[in-house]
């Protein structure tokens, strides 16, 4: 069979995000079959480029990879999933099967499958039903019922699968080929991802990467992660900083170590950044990090007040935040921290407590985003019910944005902007954006890694 893997994410800000997943489940693509990339990141007008592709390569099967429901920015969520409707209806008109995956999806695929209707969906991780149903599909069979996970339709009833019976060895798993990757991932930003682990153990009360990767940890061998480090500075020319995607890079805090310790042991040079945690986070970790080259943290603080914290079942409290804080100061690792706001049953004075909690934390950059919650995508009334609140926060934050002049608010372009964004990467800035924020009020500030570091 012909088979288009569609990446649908067309979003650039703070950076446009190579399709990591989409790779893997190319690369899990049973073999004989003929796969062609469908990249609609860069397209000035995506849904006629891929009416184009697909017209030229007359696939048999179309997997569109969905890698978001809302906007990066927290600012709402009707043009993505219009986006994503569109994309459906093209690969409608090829006559082809269409199968929708990716995280975006597997946060609320049952209300995606009865929206957006493709012919089957694939929820969680995608590696192990993909190839089964690649070969129910190839035979000509009508019977799904064997694949675990699989969403599809059946006399026009929608038909739920169990989940499989047990997660996938990561380590197992083909490694993406980033050779098919639009090159301007590289030369736009210069940052590549990659995950050492899947599966995140915290029971925050908004976060779906329990829903997308499940609970139980699955680790990599470290110097298996290490060994594709060294891989995608060669097949990517370009790359000058690499992002670990994995939920929270440093939980549990024995196999961020023992990644530290193989990048320091091997001579890794490239500057990384990761998603962090104020849990399991203590100093030897920040010097093993600064160390092995690490850049920047973006670390998933949340609020200033206690009791939103324990609302939220965050499982720390604002010290903590505090000494994640003051232990990345003193190891040399940038700490930008990330605020919800306007979340359920928050008040506007906990906002101001926040916001006064953020000025006096003094980080190296905070982002500030107001709430929107996923299900909003599918339900208009629930939006219109939250939006006078959230319009009352926004505002409050207006008041307030000018006592830290290092917050980024990406819904209202504080600090978040795209003429901005591609002045700094003119400079050469390498990274996640917000690391040089410090430049866009001093434009001769240099103490950043640049493009071509090493």
């Amino acid at each position: 069979m012909r088979i288009a893997f569609v990446s649908g994410n067309i979003e650039h800000l703070p950076d446009p995000v190579a399709p990591l997943g989409l790779l893997y489940v190319m690369a899990a693509t049973p073999a004989g079959h003929e796969k062609k990339l469908v990249d609609l990141c860069f397209e000035k007008d995506p849904i006629a480029t891929l009416g184009t592709e697909l017209s030229a390569f007359r696939p048999d099967v179309v997997a569109v990879g969905m890698r978001n429901i809302q906007n990066s920015d927290y600012s709402g969520t009707s043009t993505t999933i219009a986006h994503y409707a569109a994309i459906v209806e093209a690969a409608r008109k090829s006559s082809a099967k269409v199968v929708l995956g990716g995280s975006g999806f597997s946060v609320i695929p049952r209300a995606l499958m009865q929206r957006l209707a493709p012919d089957f969906g694939i929820a969680g991780e995608a590696e192990g039903a993909w190839p089964q149903l690649v070969a129910a599909l190839a035979t000509g069979s009508n019977s799904f019922g064997h694949i675990g996970g699989l969403h599809w339709f059946r006399r026009g009833e929608l038909v739920v699968n169990p989940p499989p019976p047990a997660f996938l060895d990561l380590d197992a798993l083909p490694a993406p080929d980033r050779t098919l990757l639009d090159p301007r991932y590289a030369t736009e930003n210069g940052i590549a991802n990659v995950q050492t682990k899947r599966g995140c153990p915290l029971h925050c009360d908004y976060c779906t990467y329990p829903v997308i990767e499940g609970r139980a940890i699955r680790r990599r061998e470290p110097s298996r992660v290490v060994d594709e480090l060294f891989r995608i500075v060669d097949e990517v020319p370009g790359t000058n900083h690499v992002f670990i995607v994995d939920s929270v890079f440093n939980l549990p805090p024995r196999h961020a170590k023992a990644i530290c310790r193989e990048m320091i042991a091997r001579g890794w040079a490239v500057p990384w950044t990761a998603y962090a945690n104020p849990l399991g986070f203590d100093q030897e970790l920040a010097e093993l990090m600064a160390q092995a080259r690490c850049a920047g943290l973006e670390i998933g603080s949340d609020s200033g007040v206690d009791a939103v914290l324990d609302r939220l079942k965050k499982g720390f409290d604002t010290g903590a935040v505090r000494s994640m804080s003051r232990l990345c100061k003193q190891a040399g690792v940038r700490d930008c921290h990330t605020f919800i706001l306007a979340t359920q049953g928050e008040t506007l004075d906990d906002v101001r407590r926040t916001l006064d909690f953020v000025i006096d934390l003094d980080p190296f950059a905070a982002i500030l985003m107001t709430w929107v919650d996923d299900e909003e995508a599918m339900d208009p009334s629930l939006a219109a019910s939250r939006r006078a609140f959230r319009d009352e926060v926004r505002a409050l934050i207006a008041r307030k944005q000018e006592e830290f002049p290092r917050w980024i608010i990406p819904g209202e372009g504080k600090n978040f902007d795209r003429r901005m964004f591609r002045a700094l990467r003119r400079f050469g800035l390498a990274g996640p954006l917000w690391q040089h924020i410090q430049a866009v009020d001093d434009p001769d500030a240099r103490s950043v890694p640049r493009l071509g570091a090493a």
